[in-house]
């Protein structure tokens, strides 16, 4: 799933192309992919964008007027890309924008699970709808984080991707965050030290600021992770064979040496297990 690295770069990427001239035609968006019908998306047509805004994991375009505002949330397989004018794209894309000059703004979804969603909302009801998310990962002191991390008794890597707790992160950057920060996913939150809390902190601010920074300039998942997706590759920092484990229906991938002390973590798919 893009996580705040990459949807920030495409929210970056995008800003300049959207708000260059007015939507001409709005749809068609596949019925599984359009979440609402009132307003209507044609209601669009005509109006001018004022760019490019994201919240956690999802992008939201105004409207000039402030009376419009386009959600997008790509979940696991969604992208979305600003074609120029004459530009080719996919024949049945999920949802398209194409603007007066004929520019269109795309959004594909990979595999047969259509699981993106596209909203056209009303500024308060935007508001309803992002009311739940917690600060962004980006912007958090390791005082907000302390607070965070001991207002809630959760396994680290659980507590990380809790968008409700700290907005933008996923498993992925979840995964490279604690590596950097040398701790365990299975850590307690309320159990980490003054210092811990600091490492985390700062591993939090770094790698997204490294993730966006790589993002942007192109790279893909083999030159941006350190430790996702490595199962059996040497840790940068010791040498040891990356491990894994499944928690929560997810796959973590850490460094037995660096983070738990050499200790191989056990399955905890099964919630029982957690007791």
């Amino acid at each position: 799933m893009p996580e705040l690295p990459e949807v920030e770069a495409w929210r970056r990427q995008l800003d300049e192309d959207v708000k260059r001239y007015p939507v001409e035609k709005a749809g068609p968006a596949h019925i599984a992919t359009l979440k609402t019908f009132d307003p209507p998306l044609d209601a669009l047509e005509g109006e001018g964008l004022q760019g490019a805004r994201r919240r956690a994991k999802r992008l939201y375009f105004p409207t000039d007027d402030d009376e419009l505002v386009l959600l997008v949330h790509l979940m696991s397989a969604g992208r979305l890309r600003y074609l120029r004018p004459g530009e080719k794209g996919p024949k049945t894309p999920a949802f398209k924008l194409r603007f007066a000059d004929g520019g269109e703004l795309v959004l594909t979804e990979g595999g047969p699970k259509k699981r993106a969603g596209v909203w056209l909302l009303r500024p308060d009801a935007l508001e309803a709808e992002l009311a739940h998310l917690g600060p962004e990962a980006d912007q958090l002191d390791a005082a907000q984080l302390e607070e965070i991390l001991h207002g809630d008794s959760r396994r680290l890597h659980s507590l990380l991707r809790d968008q409700r707790a700290i907005a933008g992160i996923g498993r992925a950057w979840a995964n490279e965050i604690l590596w950097s920060a040398r701790l365990s996913p299975y850590a307690l939150s309320t159990q980490l030290t003054s210092d811990e809390v600091a490492r985390l902190a700062t591993a939090i601010r770094d790698e997204m600021a490294r993730g966006l920074e790589l993002r942007l300039a192109g790279a893909n998942d083999a030159k941006t992770y350190r430790v996702h997706n490595r199962l059996g590759e040497a840790c940068e920092r010791c040498g040891t064979p990356l491990a894994q484990v499944d928690f929560e229906e997810h796959t973590i991938y850490y460094c037995p040496e660096c983070q738990t002390e050499g200790r191989v973590l056990k399955d905890r798919r099964m919630s029982r297990l957690l007791r």
